[in-house]
């Protein structure tokens, strides 16, 4: 399971000992309230505050008598306490208890996420400025495009996380709220002003409306939130596979000293963490789906709800966190191969500037249509080549369909030699690399 090698900062936000915590946090600050209008005095008060603990052993005995888990706290808290013991939990209902202490766990996690997002970005954004002139191929359907920078490739990584940050920005304010509404959410044995205080107190805001629970939608926003953002660091990961394929080879995970890609073939060095890290997103995506299915409960609550939230929130919250610490890592460490990049570039024999010669001919009074037919039949000659096993450059050092081009009689009347040549040049592609990078690192 991640969670052995999860950090203990998450993992102890969803501990058993910091839900209690949080209910009895919960507990405290409605006293407080009750206090500051008038119903507790300030000597019951300040005893509670000061005393009301519990004990998770006694908790455990007590529910499986009572099979009811916030009644089975509630009395071990009265157990640290005397009379005064009478004002915990007046006039509340057990979600809002539950309910208002999980949106302090989440608000919690979800910073976390949030730093750790921030972190990716930063991971991220060093490397494409690295990279930002570092030649690779463009890809699309898995074939040659045009010639693009590994820097482009990372800052459309930056960009998509950037906006992942956005949508967890909001899924935070979303899920920051609170309840002291009562058993059917009509506030009729508790007063609106206890809410507000209580949610202040707290750091959340008090829900404009709410039933006997905090309504599921604001859940399913934040597993919806998570879910899009390991779709996005899915995507990073494939992408890290796919440089690392023996084939391809322009990038590849840090490979440690002493490190062992296999148990029987000792030159392996695999993509293990990225691929990890595509299957924890899947199982982080999974929890979407019945996040959203808790949306719809009967009237006023059910409990359907809550077995998938003992899932859904304790490892959604700490898969991700893992999951994007790990990625981290694998940003900082990759390793990246220029020359291996350049290399592939070069592997189609200048058809990669197939659309640069295209776009030269209608300025010369061309149709679009014959200059197509032009460019493609030159084009077609160095796939039938490289099919074969021709080399991708001639003798001379000239890529096959700049001399196909060359010797094209159509094409010699419309274009120049130089101006032929003018096409296969790479600083063509990286002219507006900066400009780019502008946009998207706020100047830099």
């Amino acid at each position: 399971m991640v969670e052995r090698y999860a950090r203990d900062e998450m993992k102890n936000k969803w501990s058993i000992q910091a839900k209690y915590d949080a209910w009895l946090k919960v507990e405290k600050s409605v006293v407080k309230g009750w206090n500051k209008l008038g119903l507790v005095n300030d000597t019951e008060c300040q005893k509670i505050l000061k005393n009301a603990s519990f004990n998770i052993d006694r908790i455990d005995e007590i529910e499986k008598k009572t099979k009811h888990d916030v009644i089975a706290f509630l009395t071990s808290v009265s157990e640290s306490l005397g009379e005064e013991s009478r004002w915990v939990h007046y006039g509340m209902t057990s979600s809002d208890c539950i309910d208002t202490a999980v949106a302090l766990q989440m608000k919690d996690s979800l910073e976390l996420i949030i730093k750790d997002t921030k972190n990716l970005m930063l991971a991220i954004r060093k490397r494409a400025i690295e990279h930002k002139k570092t030649l690779m191929v463009g890809r699309s359907h898995g074939i040659h495009g045009e010639p693009i920078t590994f820097g482009l490739v990372l800052a459309i990584w930056y960009d998509e996380i950037a906006r992942n940050l956005e949508n967890l920005k909001q899924a935070l304010k979303v899920i920051s709220v609170g309840q002291i509404s009562g058993a059917m959410g009509n506030m009729a044995h508790s007063p609106i002003e206890l809410e507000e205080f209580v949610c202040k107190d707290l750091g959340l805001s008090p829900a404009p409306v709410s039933n006997q629970i905090i309504q599921r939608d604001r859940y399913a926003n934040l597993m919806n939130a998570l879910a899009l953002l390991a779709s996005s660091c899915e995507k990073i990961a494939v992408a890290i596979r796919h440089y690392q394929r023996t084939e391809v080879y322009e990038a590849e995970e840090y490979f440690s000293e002493g490190q062992k890609g296999s148990s029987a073939m000792p030159h392996k060095r695999n993509p293990v963490l990225s691929e990890n890290i595509t299957g924890l997103c899947r199982i982080i995506r999974s929890y979407a789906v019945p996040s959203m299915e808790n949306v719809a409960l009967w009237h006023e609550r059910d409990i359907s709800h809550s077995s998938v939230e003992r899932f859904t929130l304790t490892d959604g919250f700490i898969t991700t966190d893992f999951m994007l610490t790990r990625l981290t890592g694998v940003i900082e460490k990759l390793l990246v191969y220029p020359e291996n990049m350049l290399k592939n570039l070069n592997l189609t024999g200048g058809l990669v500037f197939s659309q640069r010669v295209l776009l030269e001919l209608p300025s010369k009074g061309v149709s679009r249509e014959n200059a197509y037919k032009i460019v493609q039949r030159n084009a077609m000659k160095v796939w039938q080549d490289l099919q074969v096993g021709k080399a991708a450059l001639n003798d001379k050092g000239e890529s096959l369909f700049l001399e196909n081009l060359l010797n094209d009689t159509d094409l010699r009347e419309k274009l120049s030699e130089k101006e032929i040549r003018d096409c296969f040049n790479y600083d063509y592609y990286t002219k507006n690399v900066d400009n780019i990078f502008a946009r998207v690192f706020n100047g830099e």
